[in-house]
């Protein structure tokens, strides 16, 4: 989101791996030992849809225009922290980071997964972004992960409306892909 309404900004290394967000001096930072965490002119915000909000309402980008589009970013979002992100994420780290977990749970978040991204396919059949023609912090929100399907074991021939949206999102002015904004990561490619 940064990049792609110009901001100038600058990442901090979070040593995620290494258990630094459990530390009494992260939490001091973000109590809920998450990141991301986003500073900005005395404001400290935690938790990815409250940044994209606040980054949409300061940068004017990505944002809605009229109620009904400010009620659709926030279903969007909260599906994708709850239905989407949430099993890519935890399925990306057992098998791909971690390598850890019982085949069977692996099993069962791939289902959830499968299930999420049917949703987000046929929801992409009636329009171009996922809150309406053009794109919002909804699709920001929900995109990220989906950047290395390998890594959670899909191919975008299954669901081909979301790749032609990440394709869509891709070509928006500004954007990097995702390992290019984690300094330090250990998959960077």
């Amino acid at each position: 989101m940064l990049n792609l309404c110009g901001a100038k900004w600058e990442p901090r290394f979070v040593d995620f791996f290494a258990g630094e967000t459990r530390t009494p001096e992260y939490r001091a930072i973000n109590e809920m030992g998450e990141v991301p965490v986003l500073e900005h002119r005395g404001k400290r915000l935690s938790q990815s849809g409250v940044i994209l909000d606040y980054l949409a309402s300061f940068f004017k980008k990505f944002g809605w225009k009229n109620d009904d589009e400010r009620r659709e970013m926030p279903r969007w979002i909260l599906w994708d922290n709850h239905k989407l992100t949430s099993y890519i994420a935890t399925l990306r780290w057992m098998v791909t980071l971690a390598k850890v977990g019982e085949p069977q749970v692996h099993e069962f978040l791939r289902g959830r997964v499968k299930t999420s991204l049917g949703i987000l396919n046929s929801h992409l059949e009636k329009s171009a972004f996922a809150a309406g023609d053009k794109p919002t912090i909804s699709d920001i929100s929900m995109c990220g992960y989906l950047y290395w399907p390998d890594e959670f074991g899909v191919s975008w021939t299954d669901y081909p409306r979301i790749g032609a949206w990440l394709d869509r999102i891709r070509a928006l002015p500004g954007w990097v892909h995702p390992y290019e904004l984690m300094p330090g990561h250990p998959l960077k490619r």
